[in-house]
């Protein structure tokens, strides 16, 4: 029988006196954290041909797939996998110090990431290593951000707190692009280095302003479920990570029996997961918190949100360096700046609708913002979808716009609206579930775009090329050849901003006249091929996208009305056996006692002029589900 737990003493549950500002440092100082983390996220999208050049790889050899793969989704595995842990330990040790650790640790992997002595093969397995230790710090950020933020501010400003929070973590994706195109033509080692400085910084400020304001609660570490969750959730991502590379004569890797042996046996480790956790008595993953409808609707639509925009980046990124810009005439050296640049009004939505709409969910909750920015977005990949290769720039951008509209619209609420929804002493396990759910959704979903753009190239892509070949005197052989290559290598070598035709051909080229050789390998001939085969693969994953939108439309329309934990009386029900919520507001315009306890409070408003705030809010009180 599960030993009780154990309660958090006088000393564990006292709130050290803060001052009013004390919440906007906290939350300058975890938007720095985010925003770090999710810029070298994506910052090497960009940078990776420079990173090629500098330490002597070719990427687009056979032997080193896996290692240009690894350095893309090597980050993005590691917090996924981590964060939840993560988040736990915040729960029990201090969210705090677990976010200045983090700190800390990403500083540290930077500088190392940066002095790299190694070439070849060696120094990509190198930097491989140090990107996943320095995934170690980005998950500790990540799990506990939310966390501190939600300790730090009252209930009728979390939406506000949170969305400014979240729109910086997305923005941070888009931004490392731009970053990546400026930084690593001039050294591929500032590309590691940018974060170096607010790294530093944001290790002595949180350490000297940041303070613990949650409950915490000393437990015993629940190590079977850390093993069997670590386990099965890394043999999955790795599997998707292998299936997209080709196996024999497939296309894909999803044949293979390494992957199908990981994916396979990471759901069967998952599953035993799950029962560990029901027998524990201080389970990791806290399935108890799925009973909470709220909780369980925010994160449903989250996943589902990060399927359909997760590898909506790549995609883009493909189609504007291997078809759009060489079109217009821009080299496919440059590609990779221009194509950050490109996609700058996906940002300058995100910045304008997730402020505003966390801002607005303080008042009216987090439904009809998540509801109708996931709608708007089904919109905006129904307008790609119908959009032509070779678009108009205007009409692209006013699309991009829309999109990142109706993601900010989304993003912010429904992170309020969960955070809202969990007990005080389970804002660690809480935030770091719900990014795990964000993070796996990511991998997944570059997963998932890859094979459906691959599908669409490997129907009608090596006629074509055969063709476009022979006629500029490529010889028979070697035209077959390379048509006959994987999809695979086509789309990696318009995502680094290589010129396709030239790696493909190689010698080759040096004995066709030399007109044709310029046609080949110049700006109209790579595009024009591709364009017809990728547009089928678009309308796909443009198709996967606005149903994974439109389901998670419906999960947050189901979420009910506004509900914060610790304001509503509803949920002393959903205490644990044994533990009596020590206070809750029953009733508008009851002043708001400060308490202590386990599930029900998680913090008091700290002064008569919040407190006669919340007293203003009935809506707040009592959580009516619909």
């Amino acid at each position: 029988m599960p030993a009780p737990a154990t309660e958090p003493s006088k000393a564990q549950t006292q709130r050290p006196a803060v001052g009013p500002r004390y919440k906007w440092i906290a939350l300058s100082n975890t938007t720095l954290g985010v925003l770090m983390a999710t810029v070298n996220s994506s910052i090497m999208l960009i940078a990776l041909p420079n990173i090629f050049r500098g330490i002597g790889i070719n990427p687009l050899a056979p032997g080193n797939t896996t290692i240009l793969l690894w350095l893309m989704m090597g980050f993005m595995v590691v917090t996924a996998v981590l964060v939840v842990s993560f988040g736990r330990l915040g729960d029990m040790f201090g969210r705090v110090r677990m976010f200045n650790m983090g700190f800390a640790i990403f500083a540290a992997f930077s500088v190392l990431l940066s002095v790299s002595w190694m070439h070849g093969s060696a120094a990509g397995w190198y930097l491989i290593v140090m990107r996943i230790f320095q995934g170690i710090g980005g998950a500790m950020l990540f799990a506990n951000s939310a966390a501190i933020l939600t300790d730090a501010f009252p209930a009728n400003q979390r939406g506000m707190a949170l969305g400014l929070n979240q729109v910086a973590a997305i923005a941070g994706s888009f931004i490392g692009l731009v970053l990546g195109g400026v930084l690593g033509p001039v050294s591929w080692r500032l590309v590691f280095l940018v974060s170096v400085p607010f790294g530093l910084l944001g290790t002595v400020w949180s350490y000297l302003k940041l303070r613990e304001l949650g409950v915490r609660r000393p437990a015993r570490l629940d190590l079977g479920g850390n093993v069997t969750f670590a386990a099965g959730l890394i043999a999955i991502l790795v599997g998707i990570t292998y299936g997209i590379q080709p196996y024999g004569g497939h296309v894909m890797g999803w044949t293979s029996p390494l992957v199908l042996s990981l994916i396979g046996g990471g759901l069967v480790v998952l599953v035993a997961f799950c029962y560990i956790e029901t027998r524990v008595a201080e389970p990791m993953f806290r399935l108890s918190l799925f009973k909470i409808r709220p909780f369980t609707a925010g994160n449903l639509a989250s996943l589902l949100s990060g399927l359909g925009r997760g590898g909506l980046m790549f995609i883009l990124i493909i189609w504007l360096q291997g078809i759009y810009l060489p079109m217009h005439g821009y080299s496919f050296e440059n590609t990779p700046l221009w194509a950050g640049i490109a996609m700058l009004p996906l940002t300058i939505g995100f910045l304008f609708a997730g402020p505003l709409s966390g801002y607005l969910s303080d008042r009216f909750g987090a439904r009809p913002f998540a509801t109708g920015g996931m709608l708007l977005a089904a919109v905006s990949f129904g307008l790609l979808e119908i959009l032509p290769v070779d678009f108009s720039y205007w009409q692209f951008a006013g699309i991009l716009l829309l999109n990142g509209i109706g993601m900010g619209l989304f993003a912010s609420p429904n992170r309020a609206g969960i955070m809202n929804s969990l007990p005080a002493d389970a804002r660690g396990v809480g935030a770091g579930m719900s990014a795990t759910f964000q993070n796996s959704a990511m991998v997944l979903s570059i997963g998932i775009f890859f094979s459906l753009i691959i599908l669409g190239l490997s129907g009608s892509l090596p006629s074509h090329l055969y063709a476009g070949l022979t006629a500029q005197g490529v010889p028979a052989a070697a035209a077959n050849s390379v048509s006959h290559l994987p999809p695979t290598a086509v789309m990696f070598a318009a995502l680094l901003g290589y010129n396709p035709i030239q790696m493909l051909l190689g010698s080759t080229l040096s004995h066709l006249p030399a007109a044709h050789a310029a046609y080949l390998t110049g700006h109209s001939f790579f595009p024009s091929l591709i364009s017809g085969p990728f547009q089928s693969g678009l309308q796909i994953a443009f198709d996967f996208s606005i149903a994974a939108c439109l389901v998670a439309a419906v999960a947050s329309l189901l979420r009910g009305k506004k509900y914060v934990h610790e304001l509503n009386a509803d949920t002393a029900a959903e205490a644990p056996a044994g533990v009596e919520p020590a206070a809750v507001v029953e009733r508008a315009g009851a002043a708001a006692a400060p308490v202590v306890a386990r599930v029900a409070v998680a913090e008091e408003l700290r002064d008569p002029a919040e407190r006669r705030a919340g007293s203003r809010e009935p809506a707040l009180r009592r959580h009516q589900e619909k």
